[in-house]
């Protein structure tokens, strides 16, 4: 694994970046905003133009982290997240046949799993969510040493279950802070971290309510580790201490004992996380 050079594609809604995985490393990146109103072919254009940038003749193969729906047998993108074109794009055959190597495909909680499975805290665990907190909440599961997708690549939305008035991703994402206290989550981290008390009993209450979802990925999954992602996992320091006191009456003890719940120190990870689709 380690001699592998791989190309990983995060492919956003505003841009799209590309990195050369030599070996745990990545050693070249291109970072270009896209024209996500354009048509089809421009877009796509726009993704061959930023793969040619990093890859190389020793490239393996190439993998694409998409936040949208896909099929990932068949490579075809469904929709993404701010590009309206993109209606049923077959995405891995234009690669494919462009490039001439293998493309993999996924949707981006799923790559952050396995860039932390391979590449990061969860390196020699058989069991991992990673569980991505941001704009939306959404996981990835490695589950007895392999990436669990789903039939419809739908495993992990634990965002979606319903939770209270609404549901899991209302609660535990940035939604949580701009709805409820009119502020967005990196106004509430800066006030935190000059220690406002208003600021800092916001992050307590936002650790109640995750402690909740969490509670239902123990239920459901029983991982070893909860890596977390995504912009509001960087409050962590501010809502760690409420987080744990609340799941501490989770029924089953040696869960709670065995546990580790931690937020992701690698940079770069959703591009090793879509390079890191070659190793499943």
């Amino acid at each position: 694994m380690n001699n592998k050079m791989l190309v990983g594609v995060d492919l956003g809604g505003t841009n799209v970046r590309s990195g050369l995985v030599s070996g745990q490393e990545i050693t070249k990146i291109d970072s270009d905003r896209i024209q996500s109103k354009s048509d089809e072919s421009i877009v796509i254009k726009q993704v061959i133009d930023s793969i040619s940038k990093v890859i190389n003749p020793k490239v393996e193969a190439i993998g694409i982290g998409v936040p949208g729906i896909l099929d990932t047998k068949e490579g075809i993108v469904y929709d993404v997240q701010n590009i309206p074109s993109w209606k049923a794009v077959p995405l891995k055959s234009i690669l494919e046949n462009h490039f001439q190597i293998p493309v993999l495909m996924n949707n981006d909680a799923n790559c952050f799993a396995a860039g932390e499975w391979h590449y990061g805290m969860g390196k020699k665990k058989n069991n991992l969510t990673g569980l991505i907190l941001g704009t939306g909440v959404a996981a990835g599961l490695i589950c007895e040493g392999k990436l669990y997708e789903g039939r419809n690549c739908g495993a992990g939305e634990f965002g979606m279950i319903p939770y209270l008035d609404h549901n899991y991703e209302f609660y535990c994402s940035g939604n949580f802070f701009s709805h409820f206290h009119q502020s967005s989550g990196e106004e509430v981290y800066k006030r935190a971290a000059s220690g406002e008390l208003a600021a800092l009993q916001i992050f307590q209450e936002y650790g109640k309510h995750l402690s909740l979802l969490i509670k239902t990925i123990l239920y459901a999954v029983d991982p070893e580790i909860i890596v977390m992602g995504g912009s509001v996992s960087k409050a962590f320091p501010f809502f760690r201490a409420t987080l744990w006191t609340e799941l501490q009456d989770f029924p089953y003890q040696p869960v709670i004992k065995n546990i580790q719940i931690t937020p992701s120190e690698i940079d770069n990870i959703a591009i090793l996380g879509a390079a890191a689709l070659y190793f499943n």
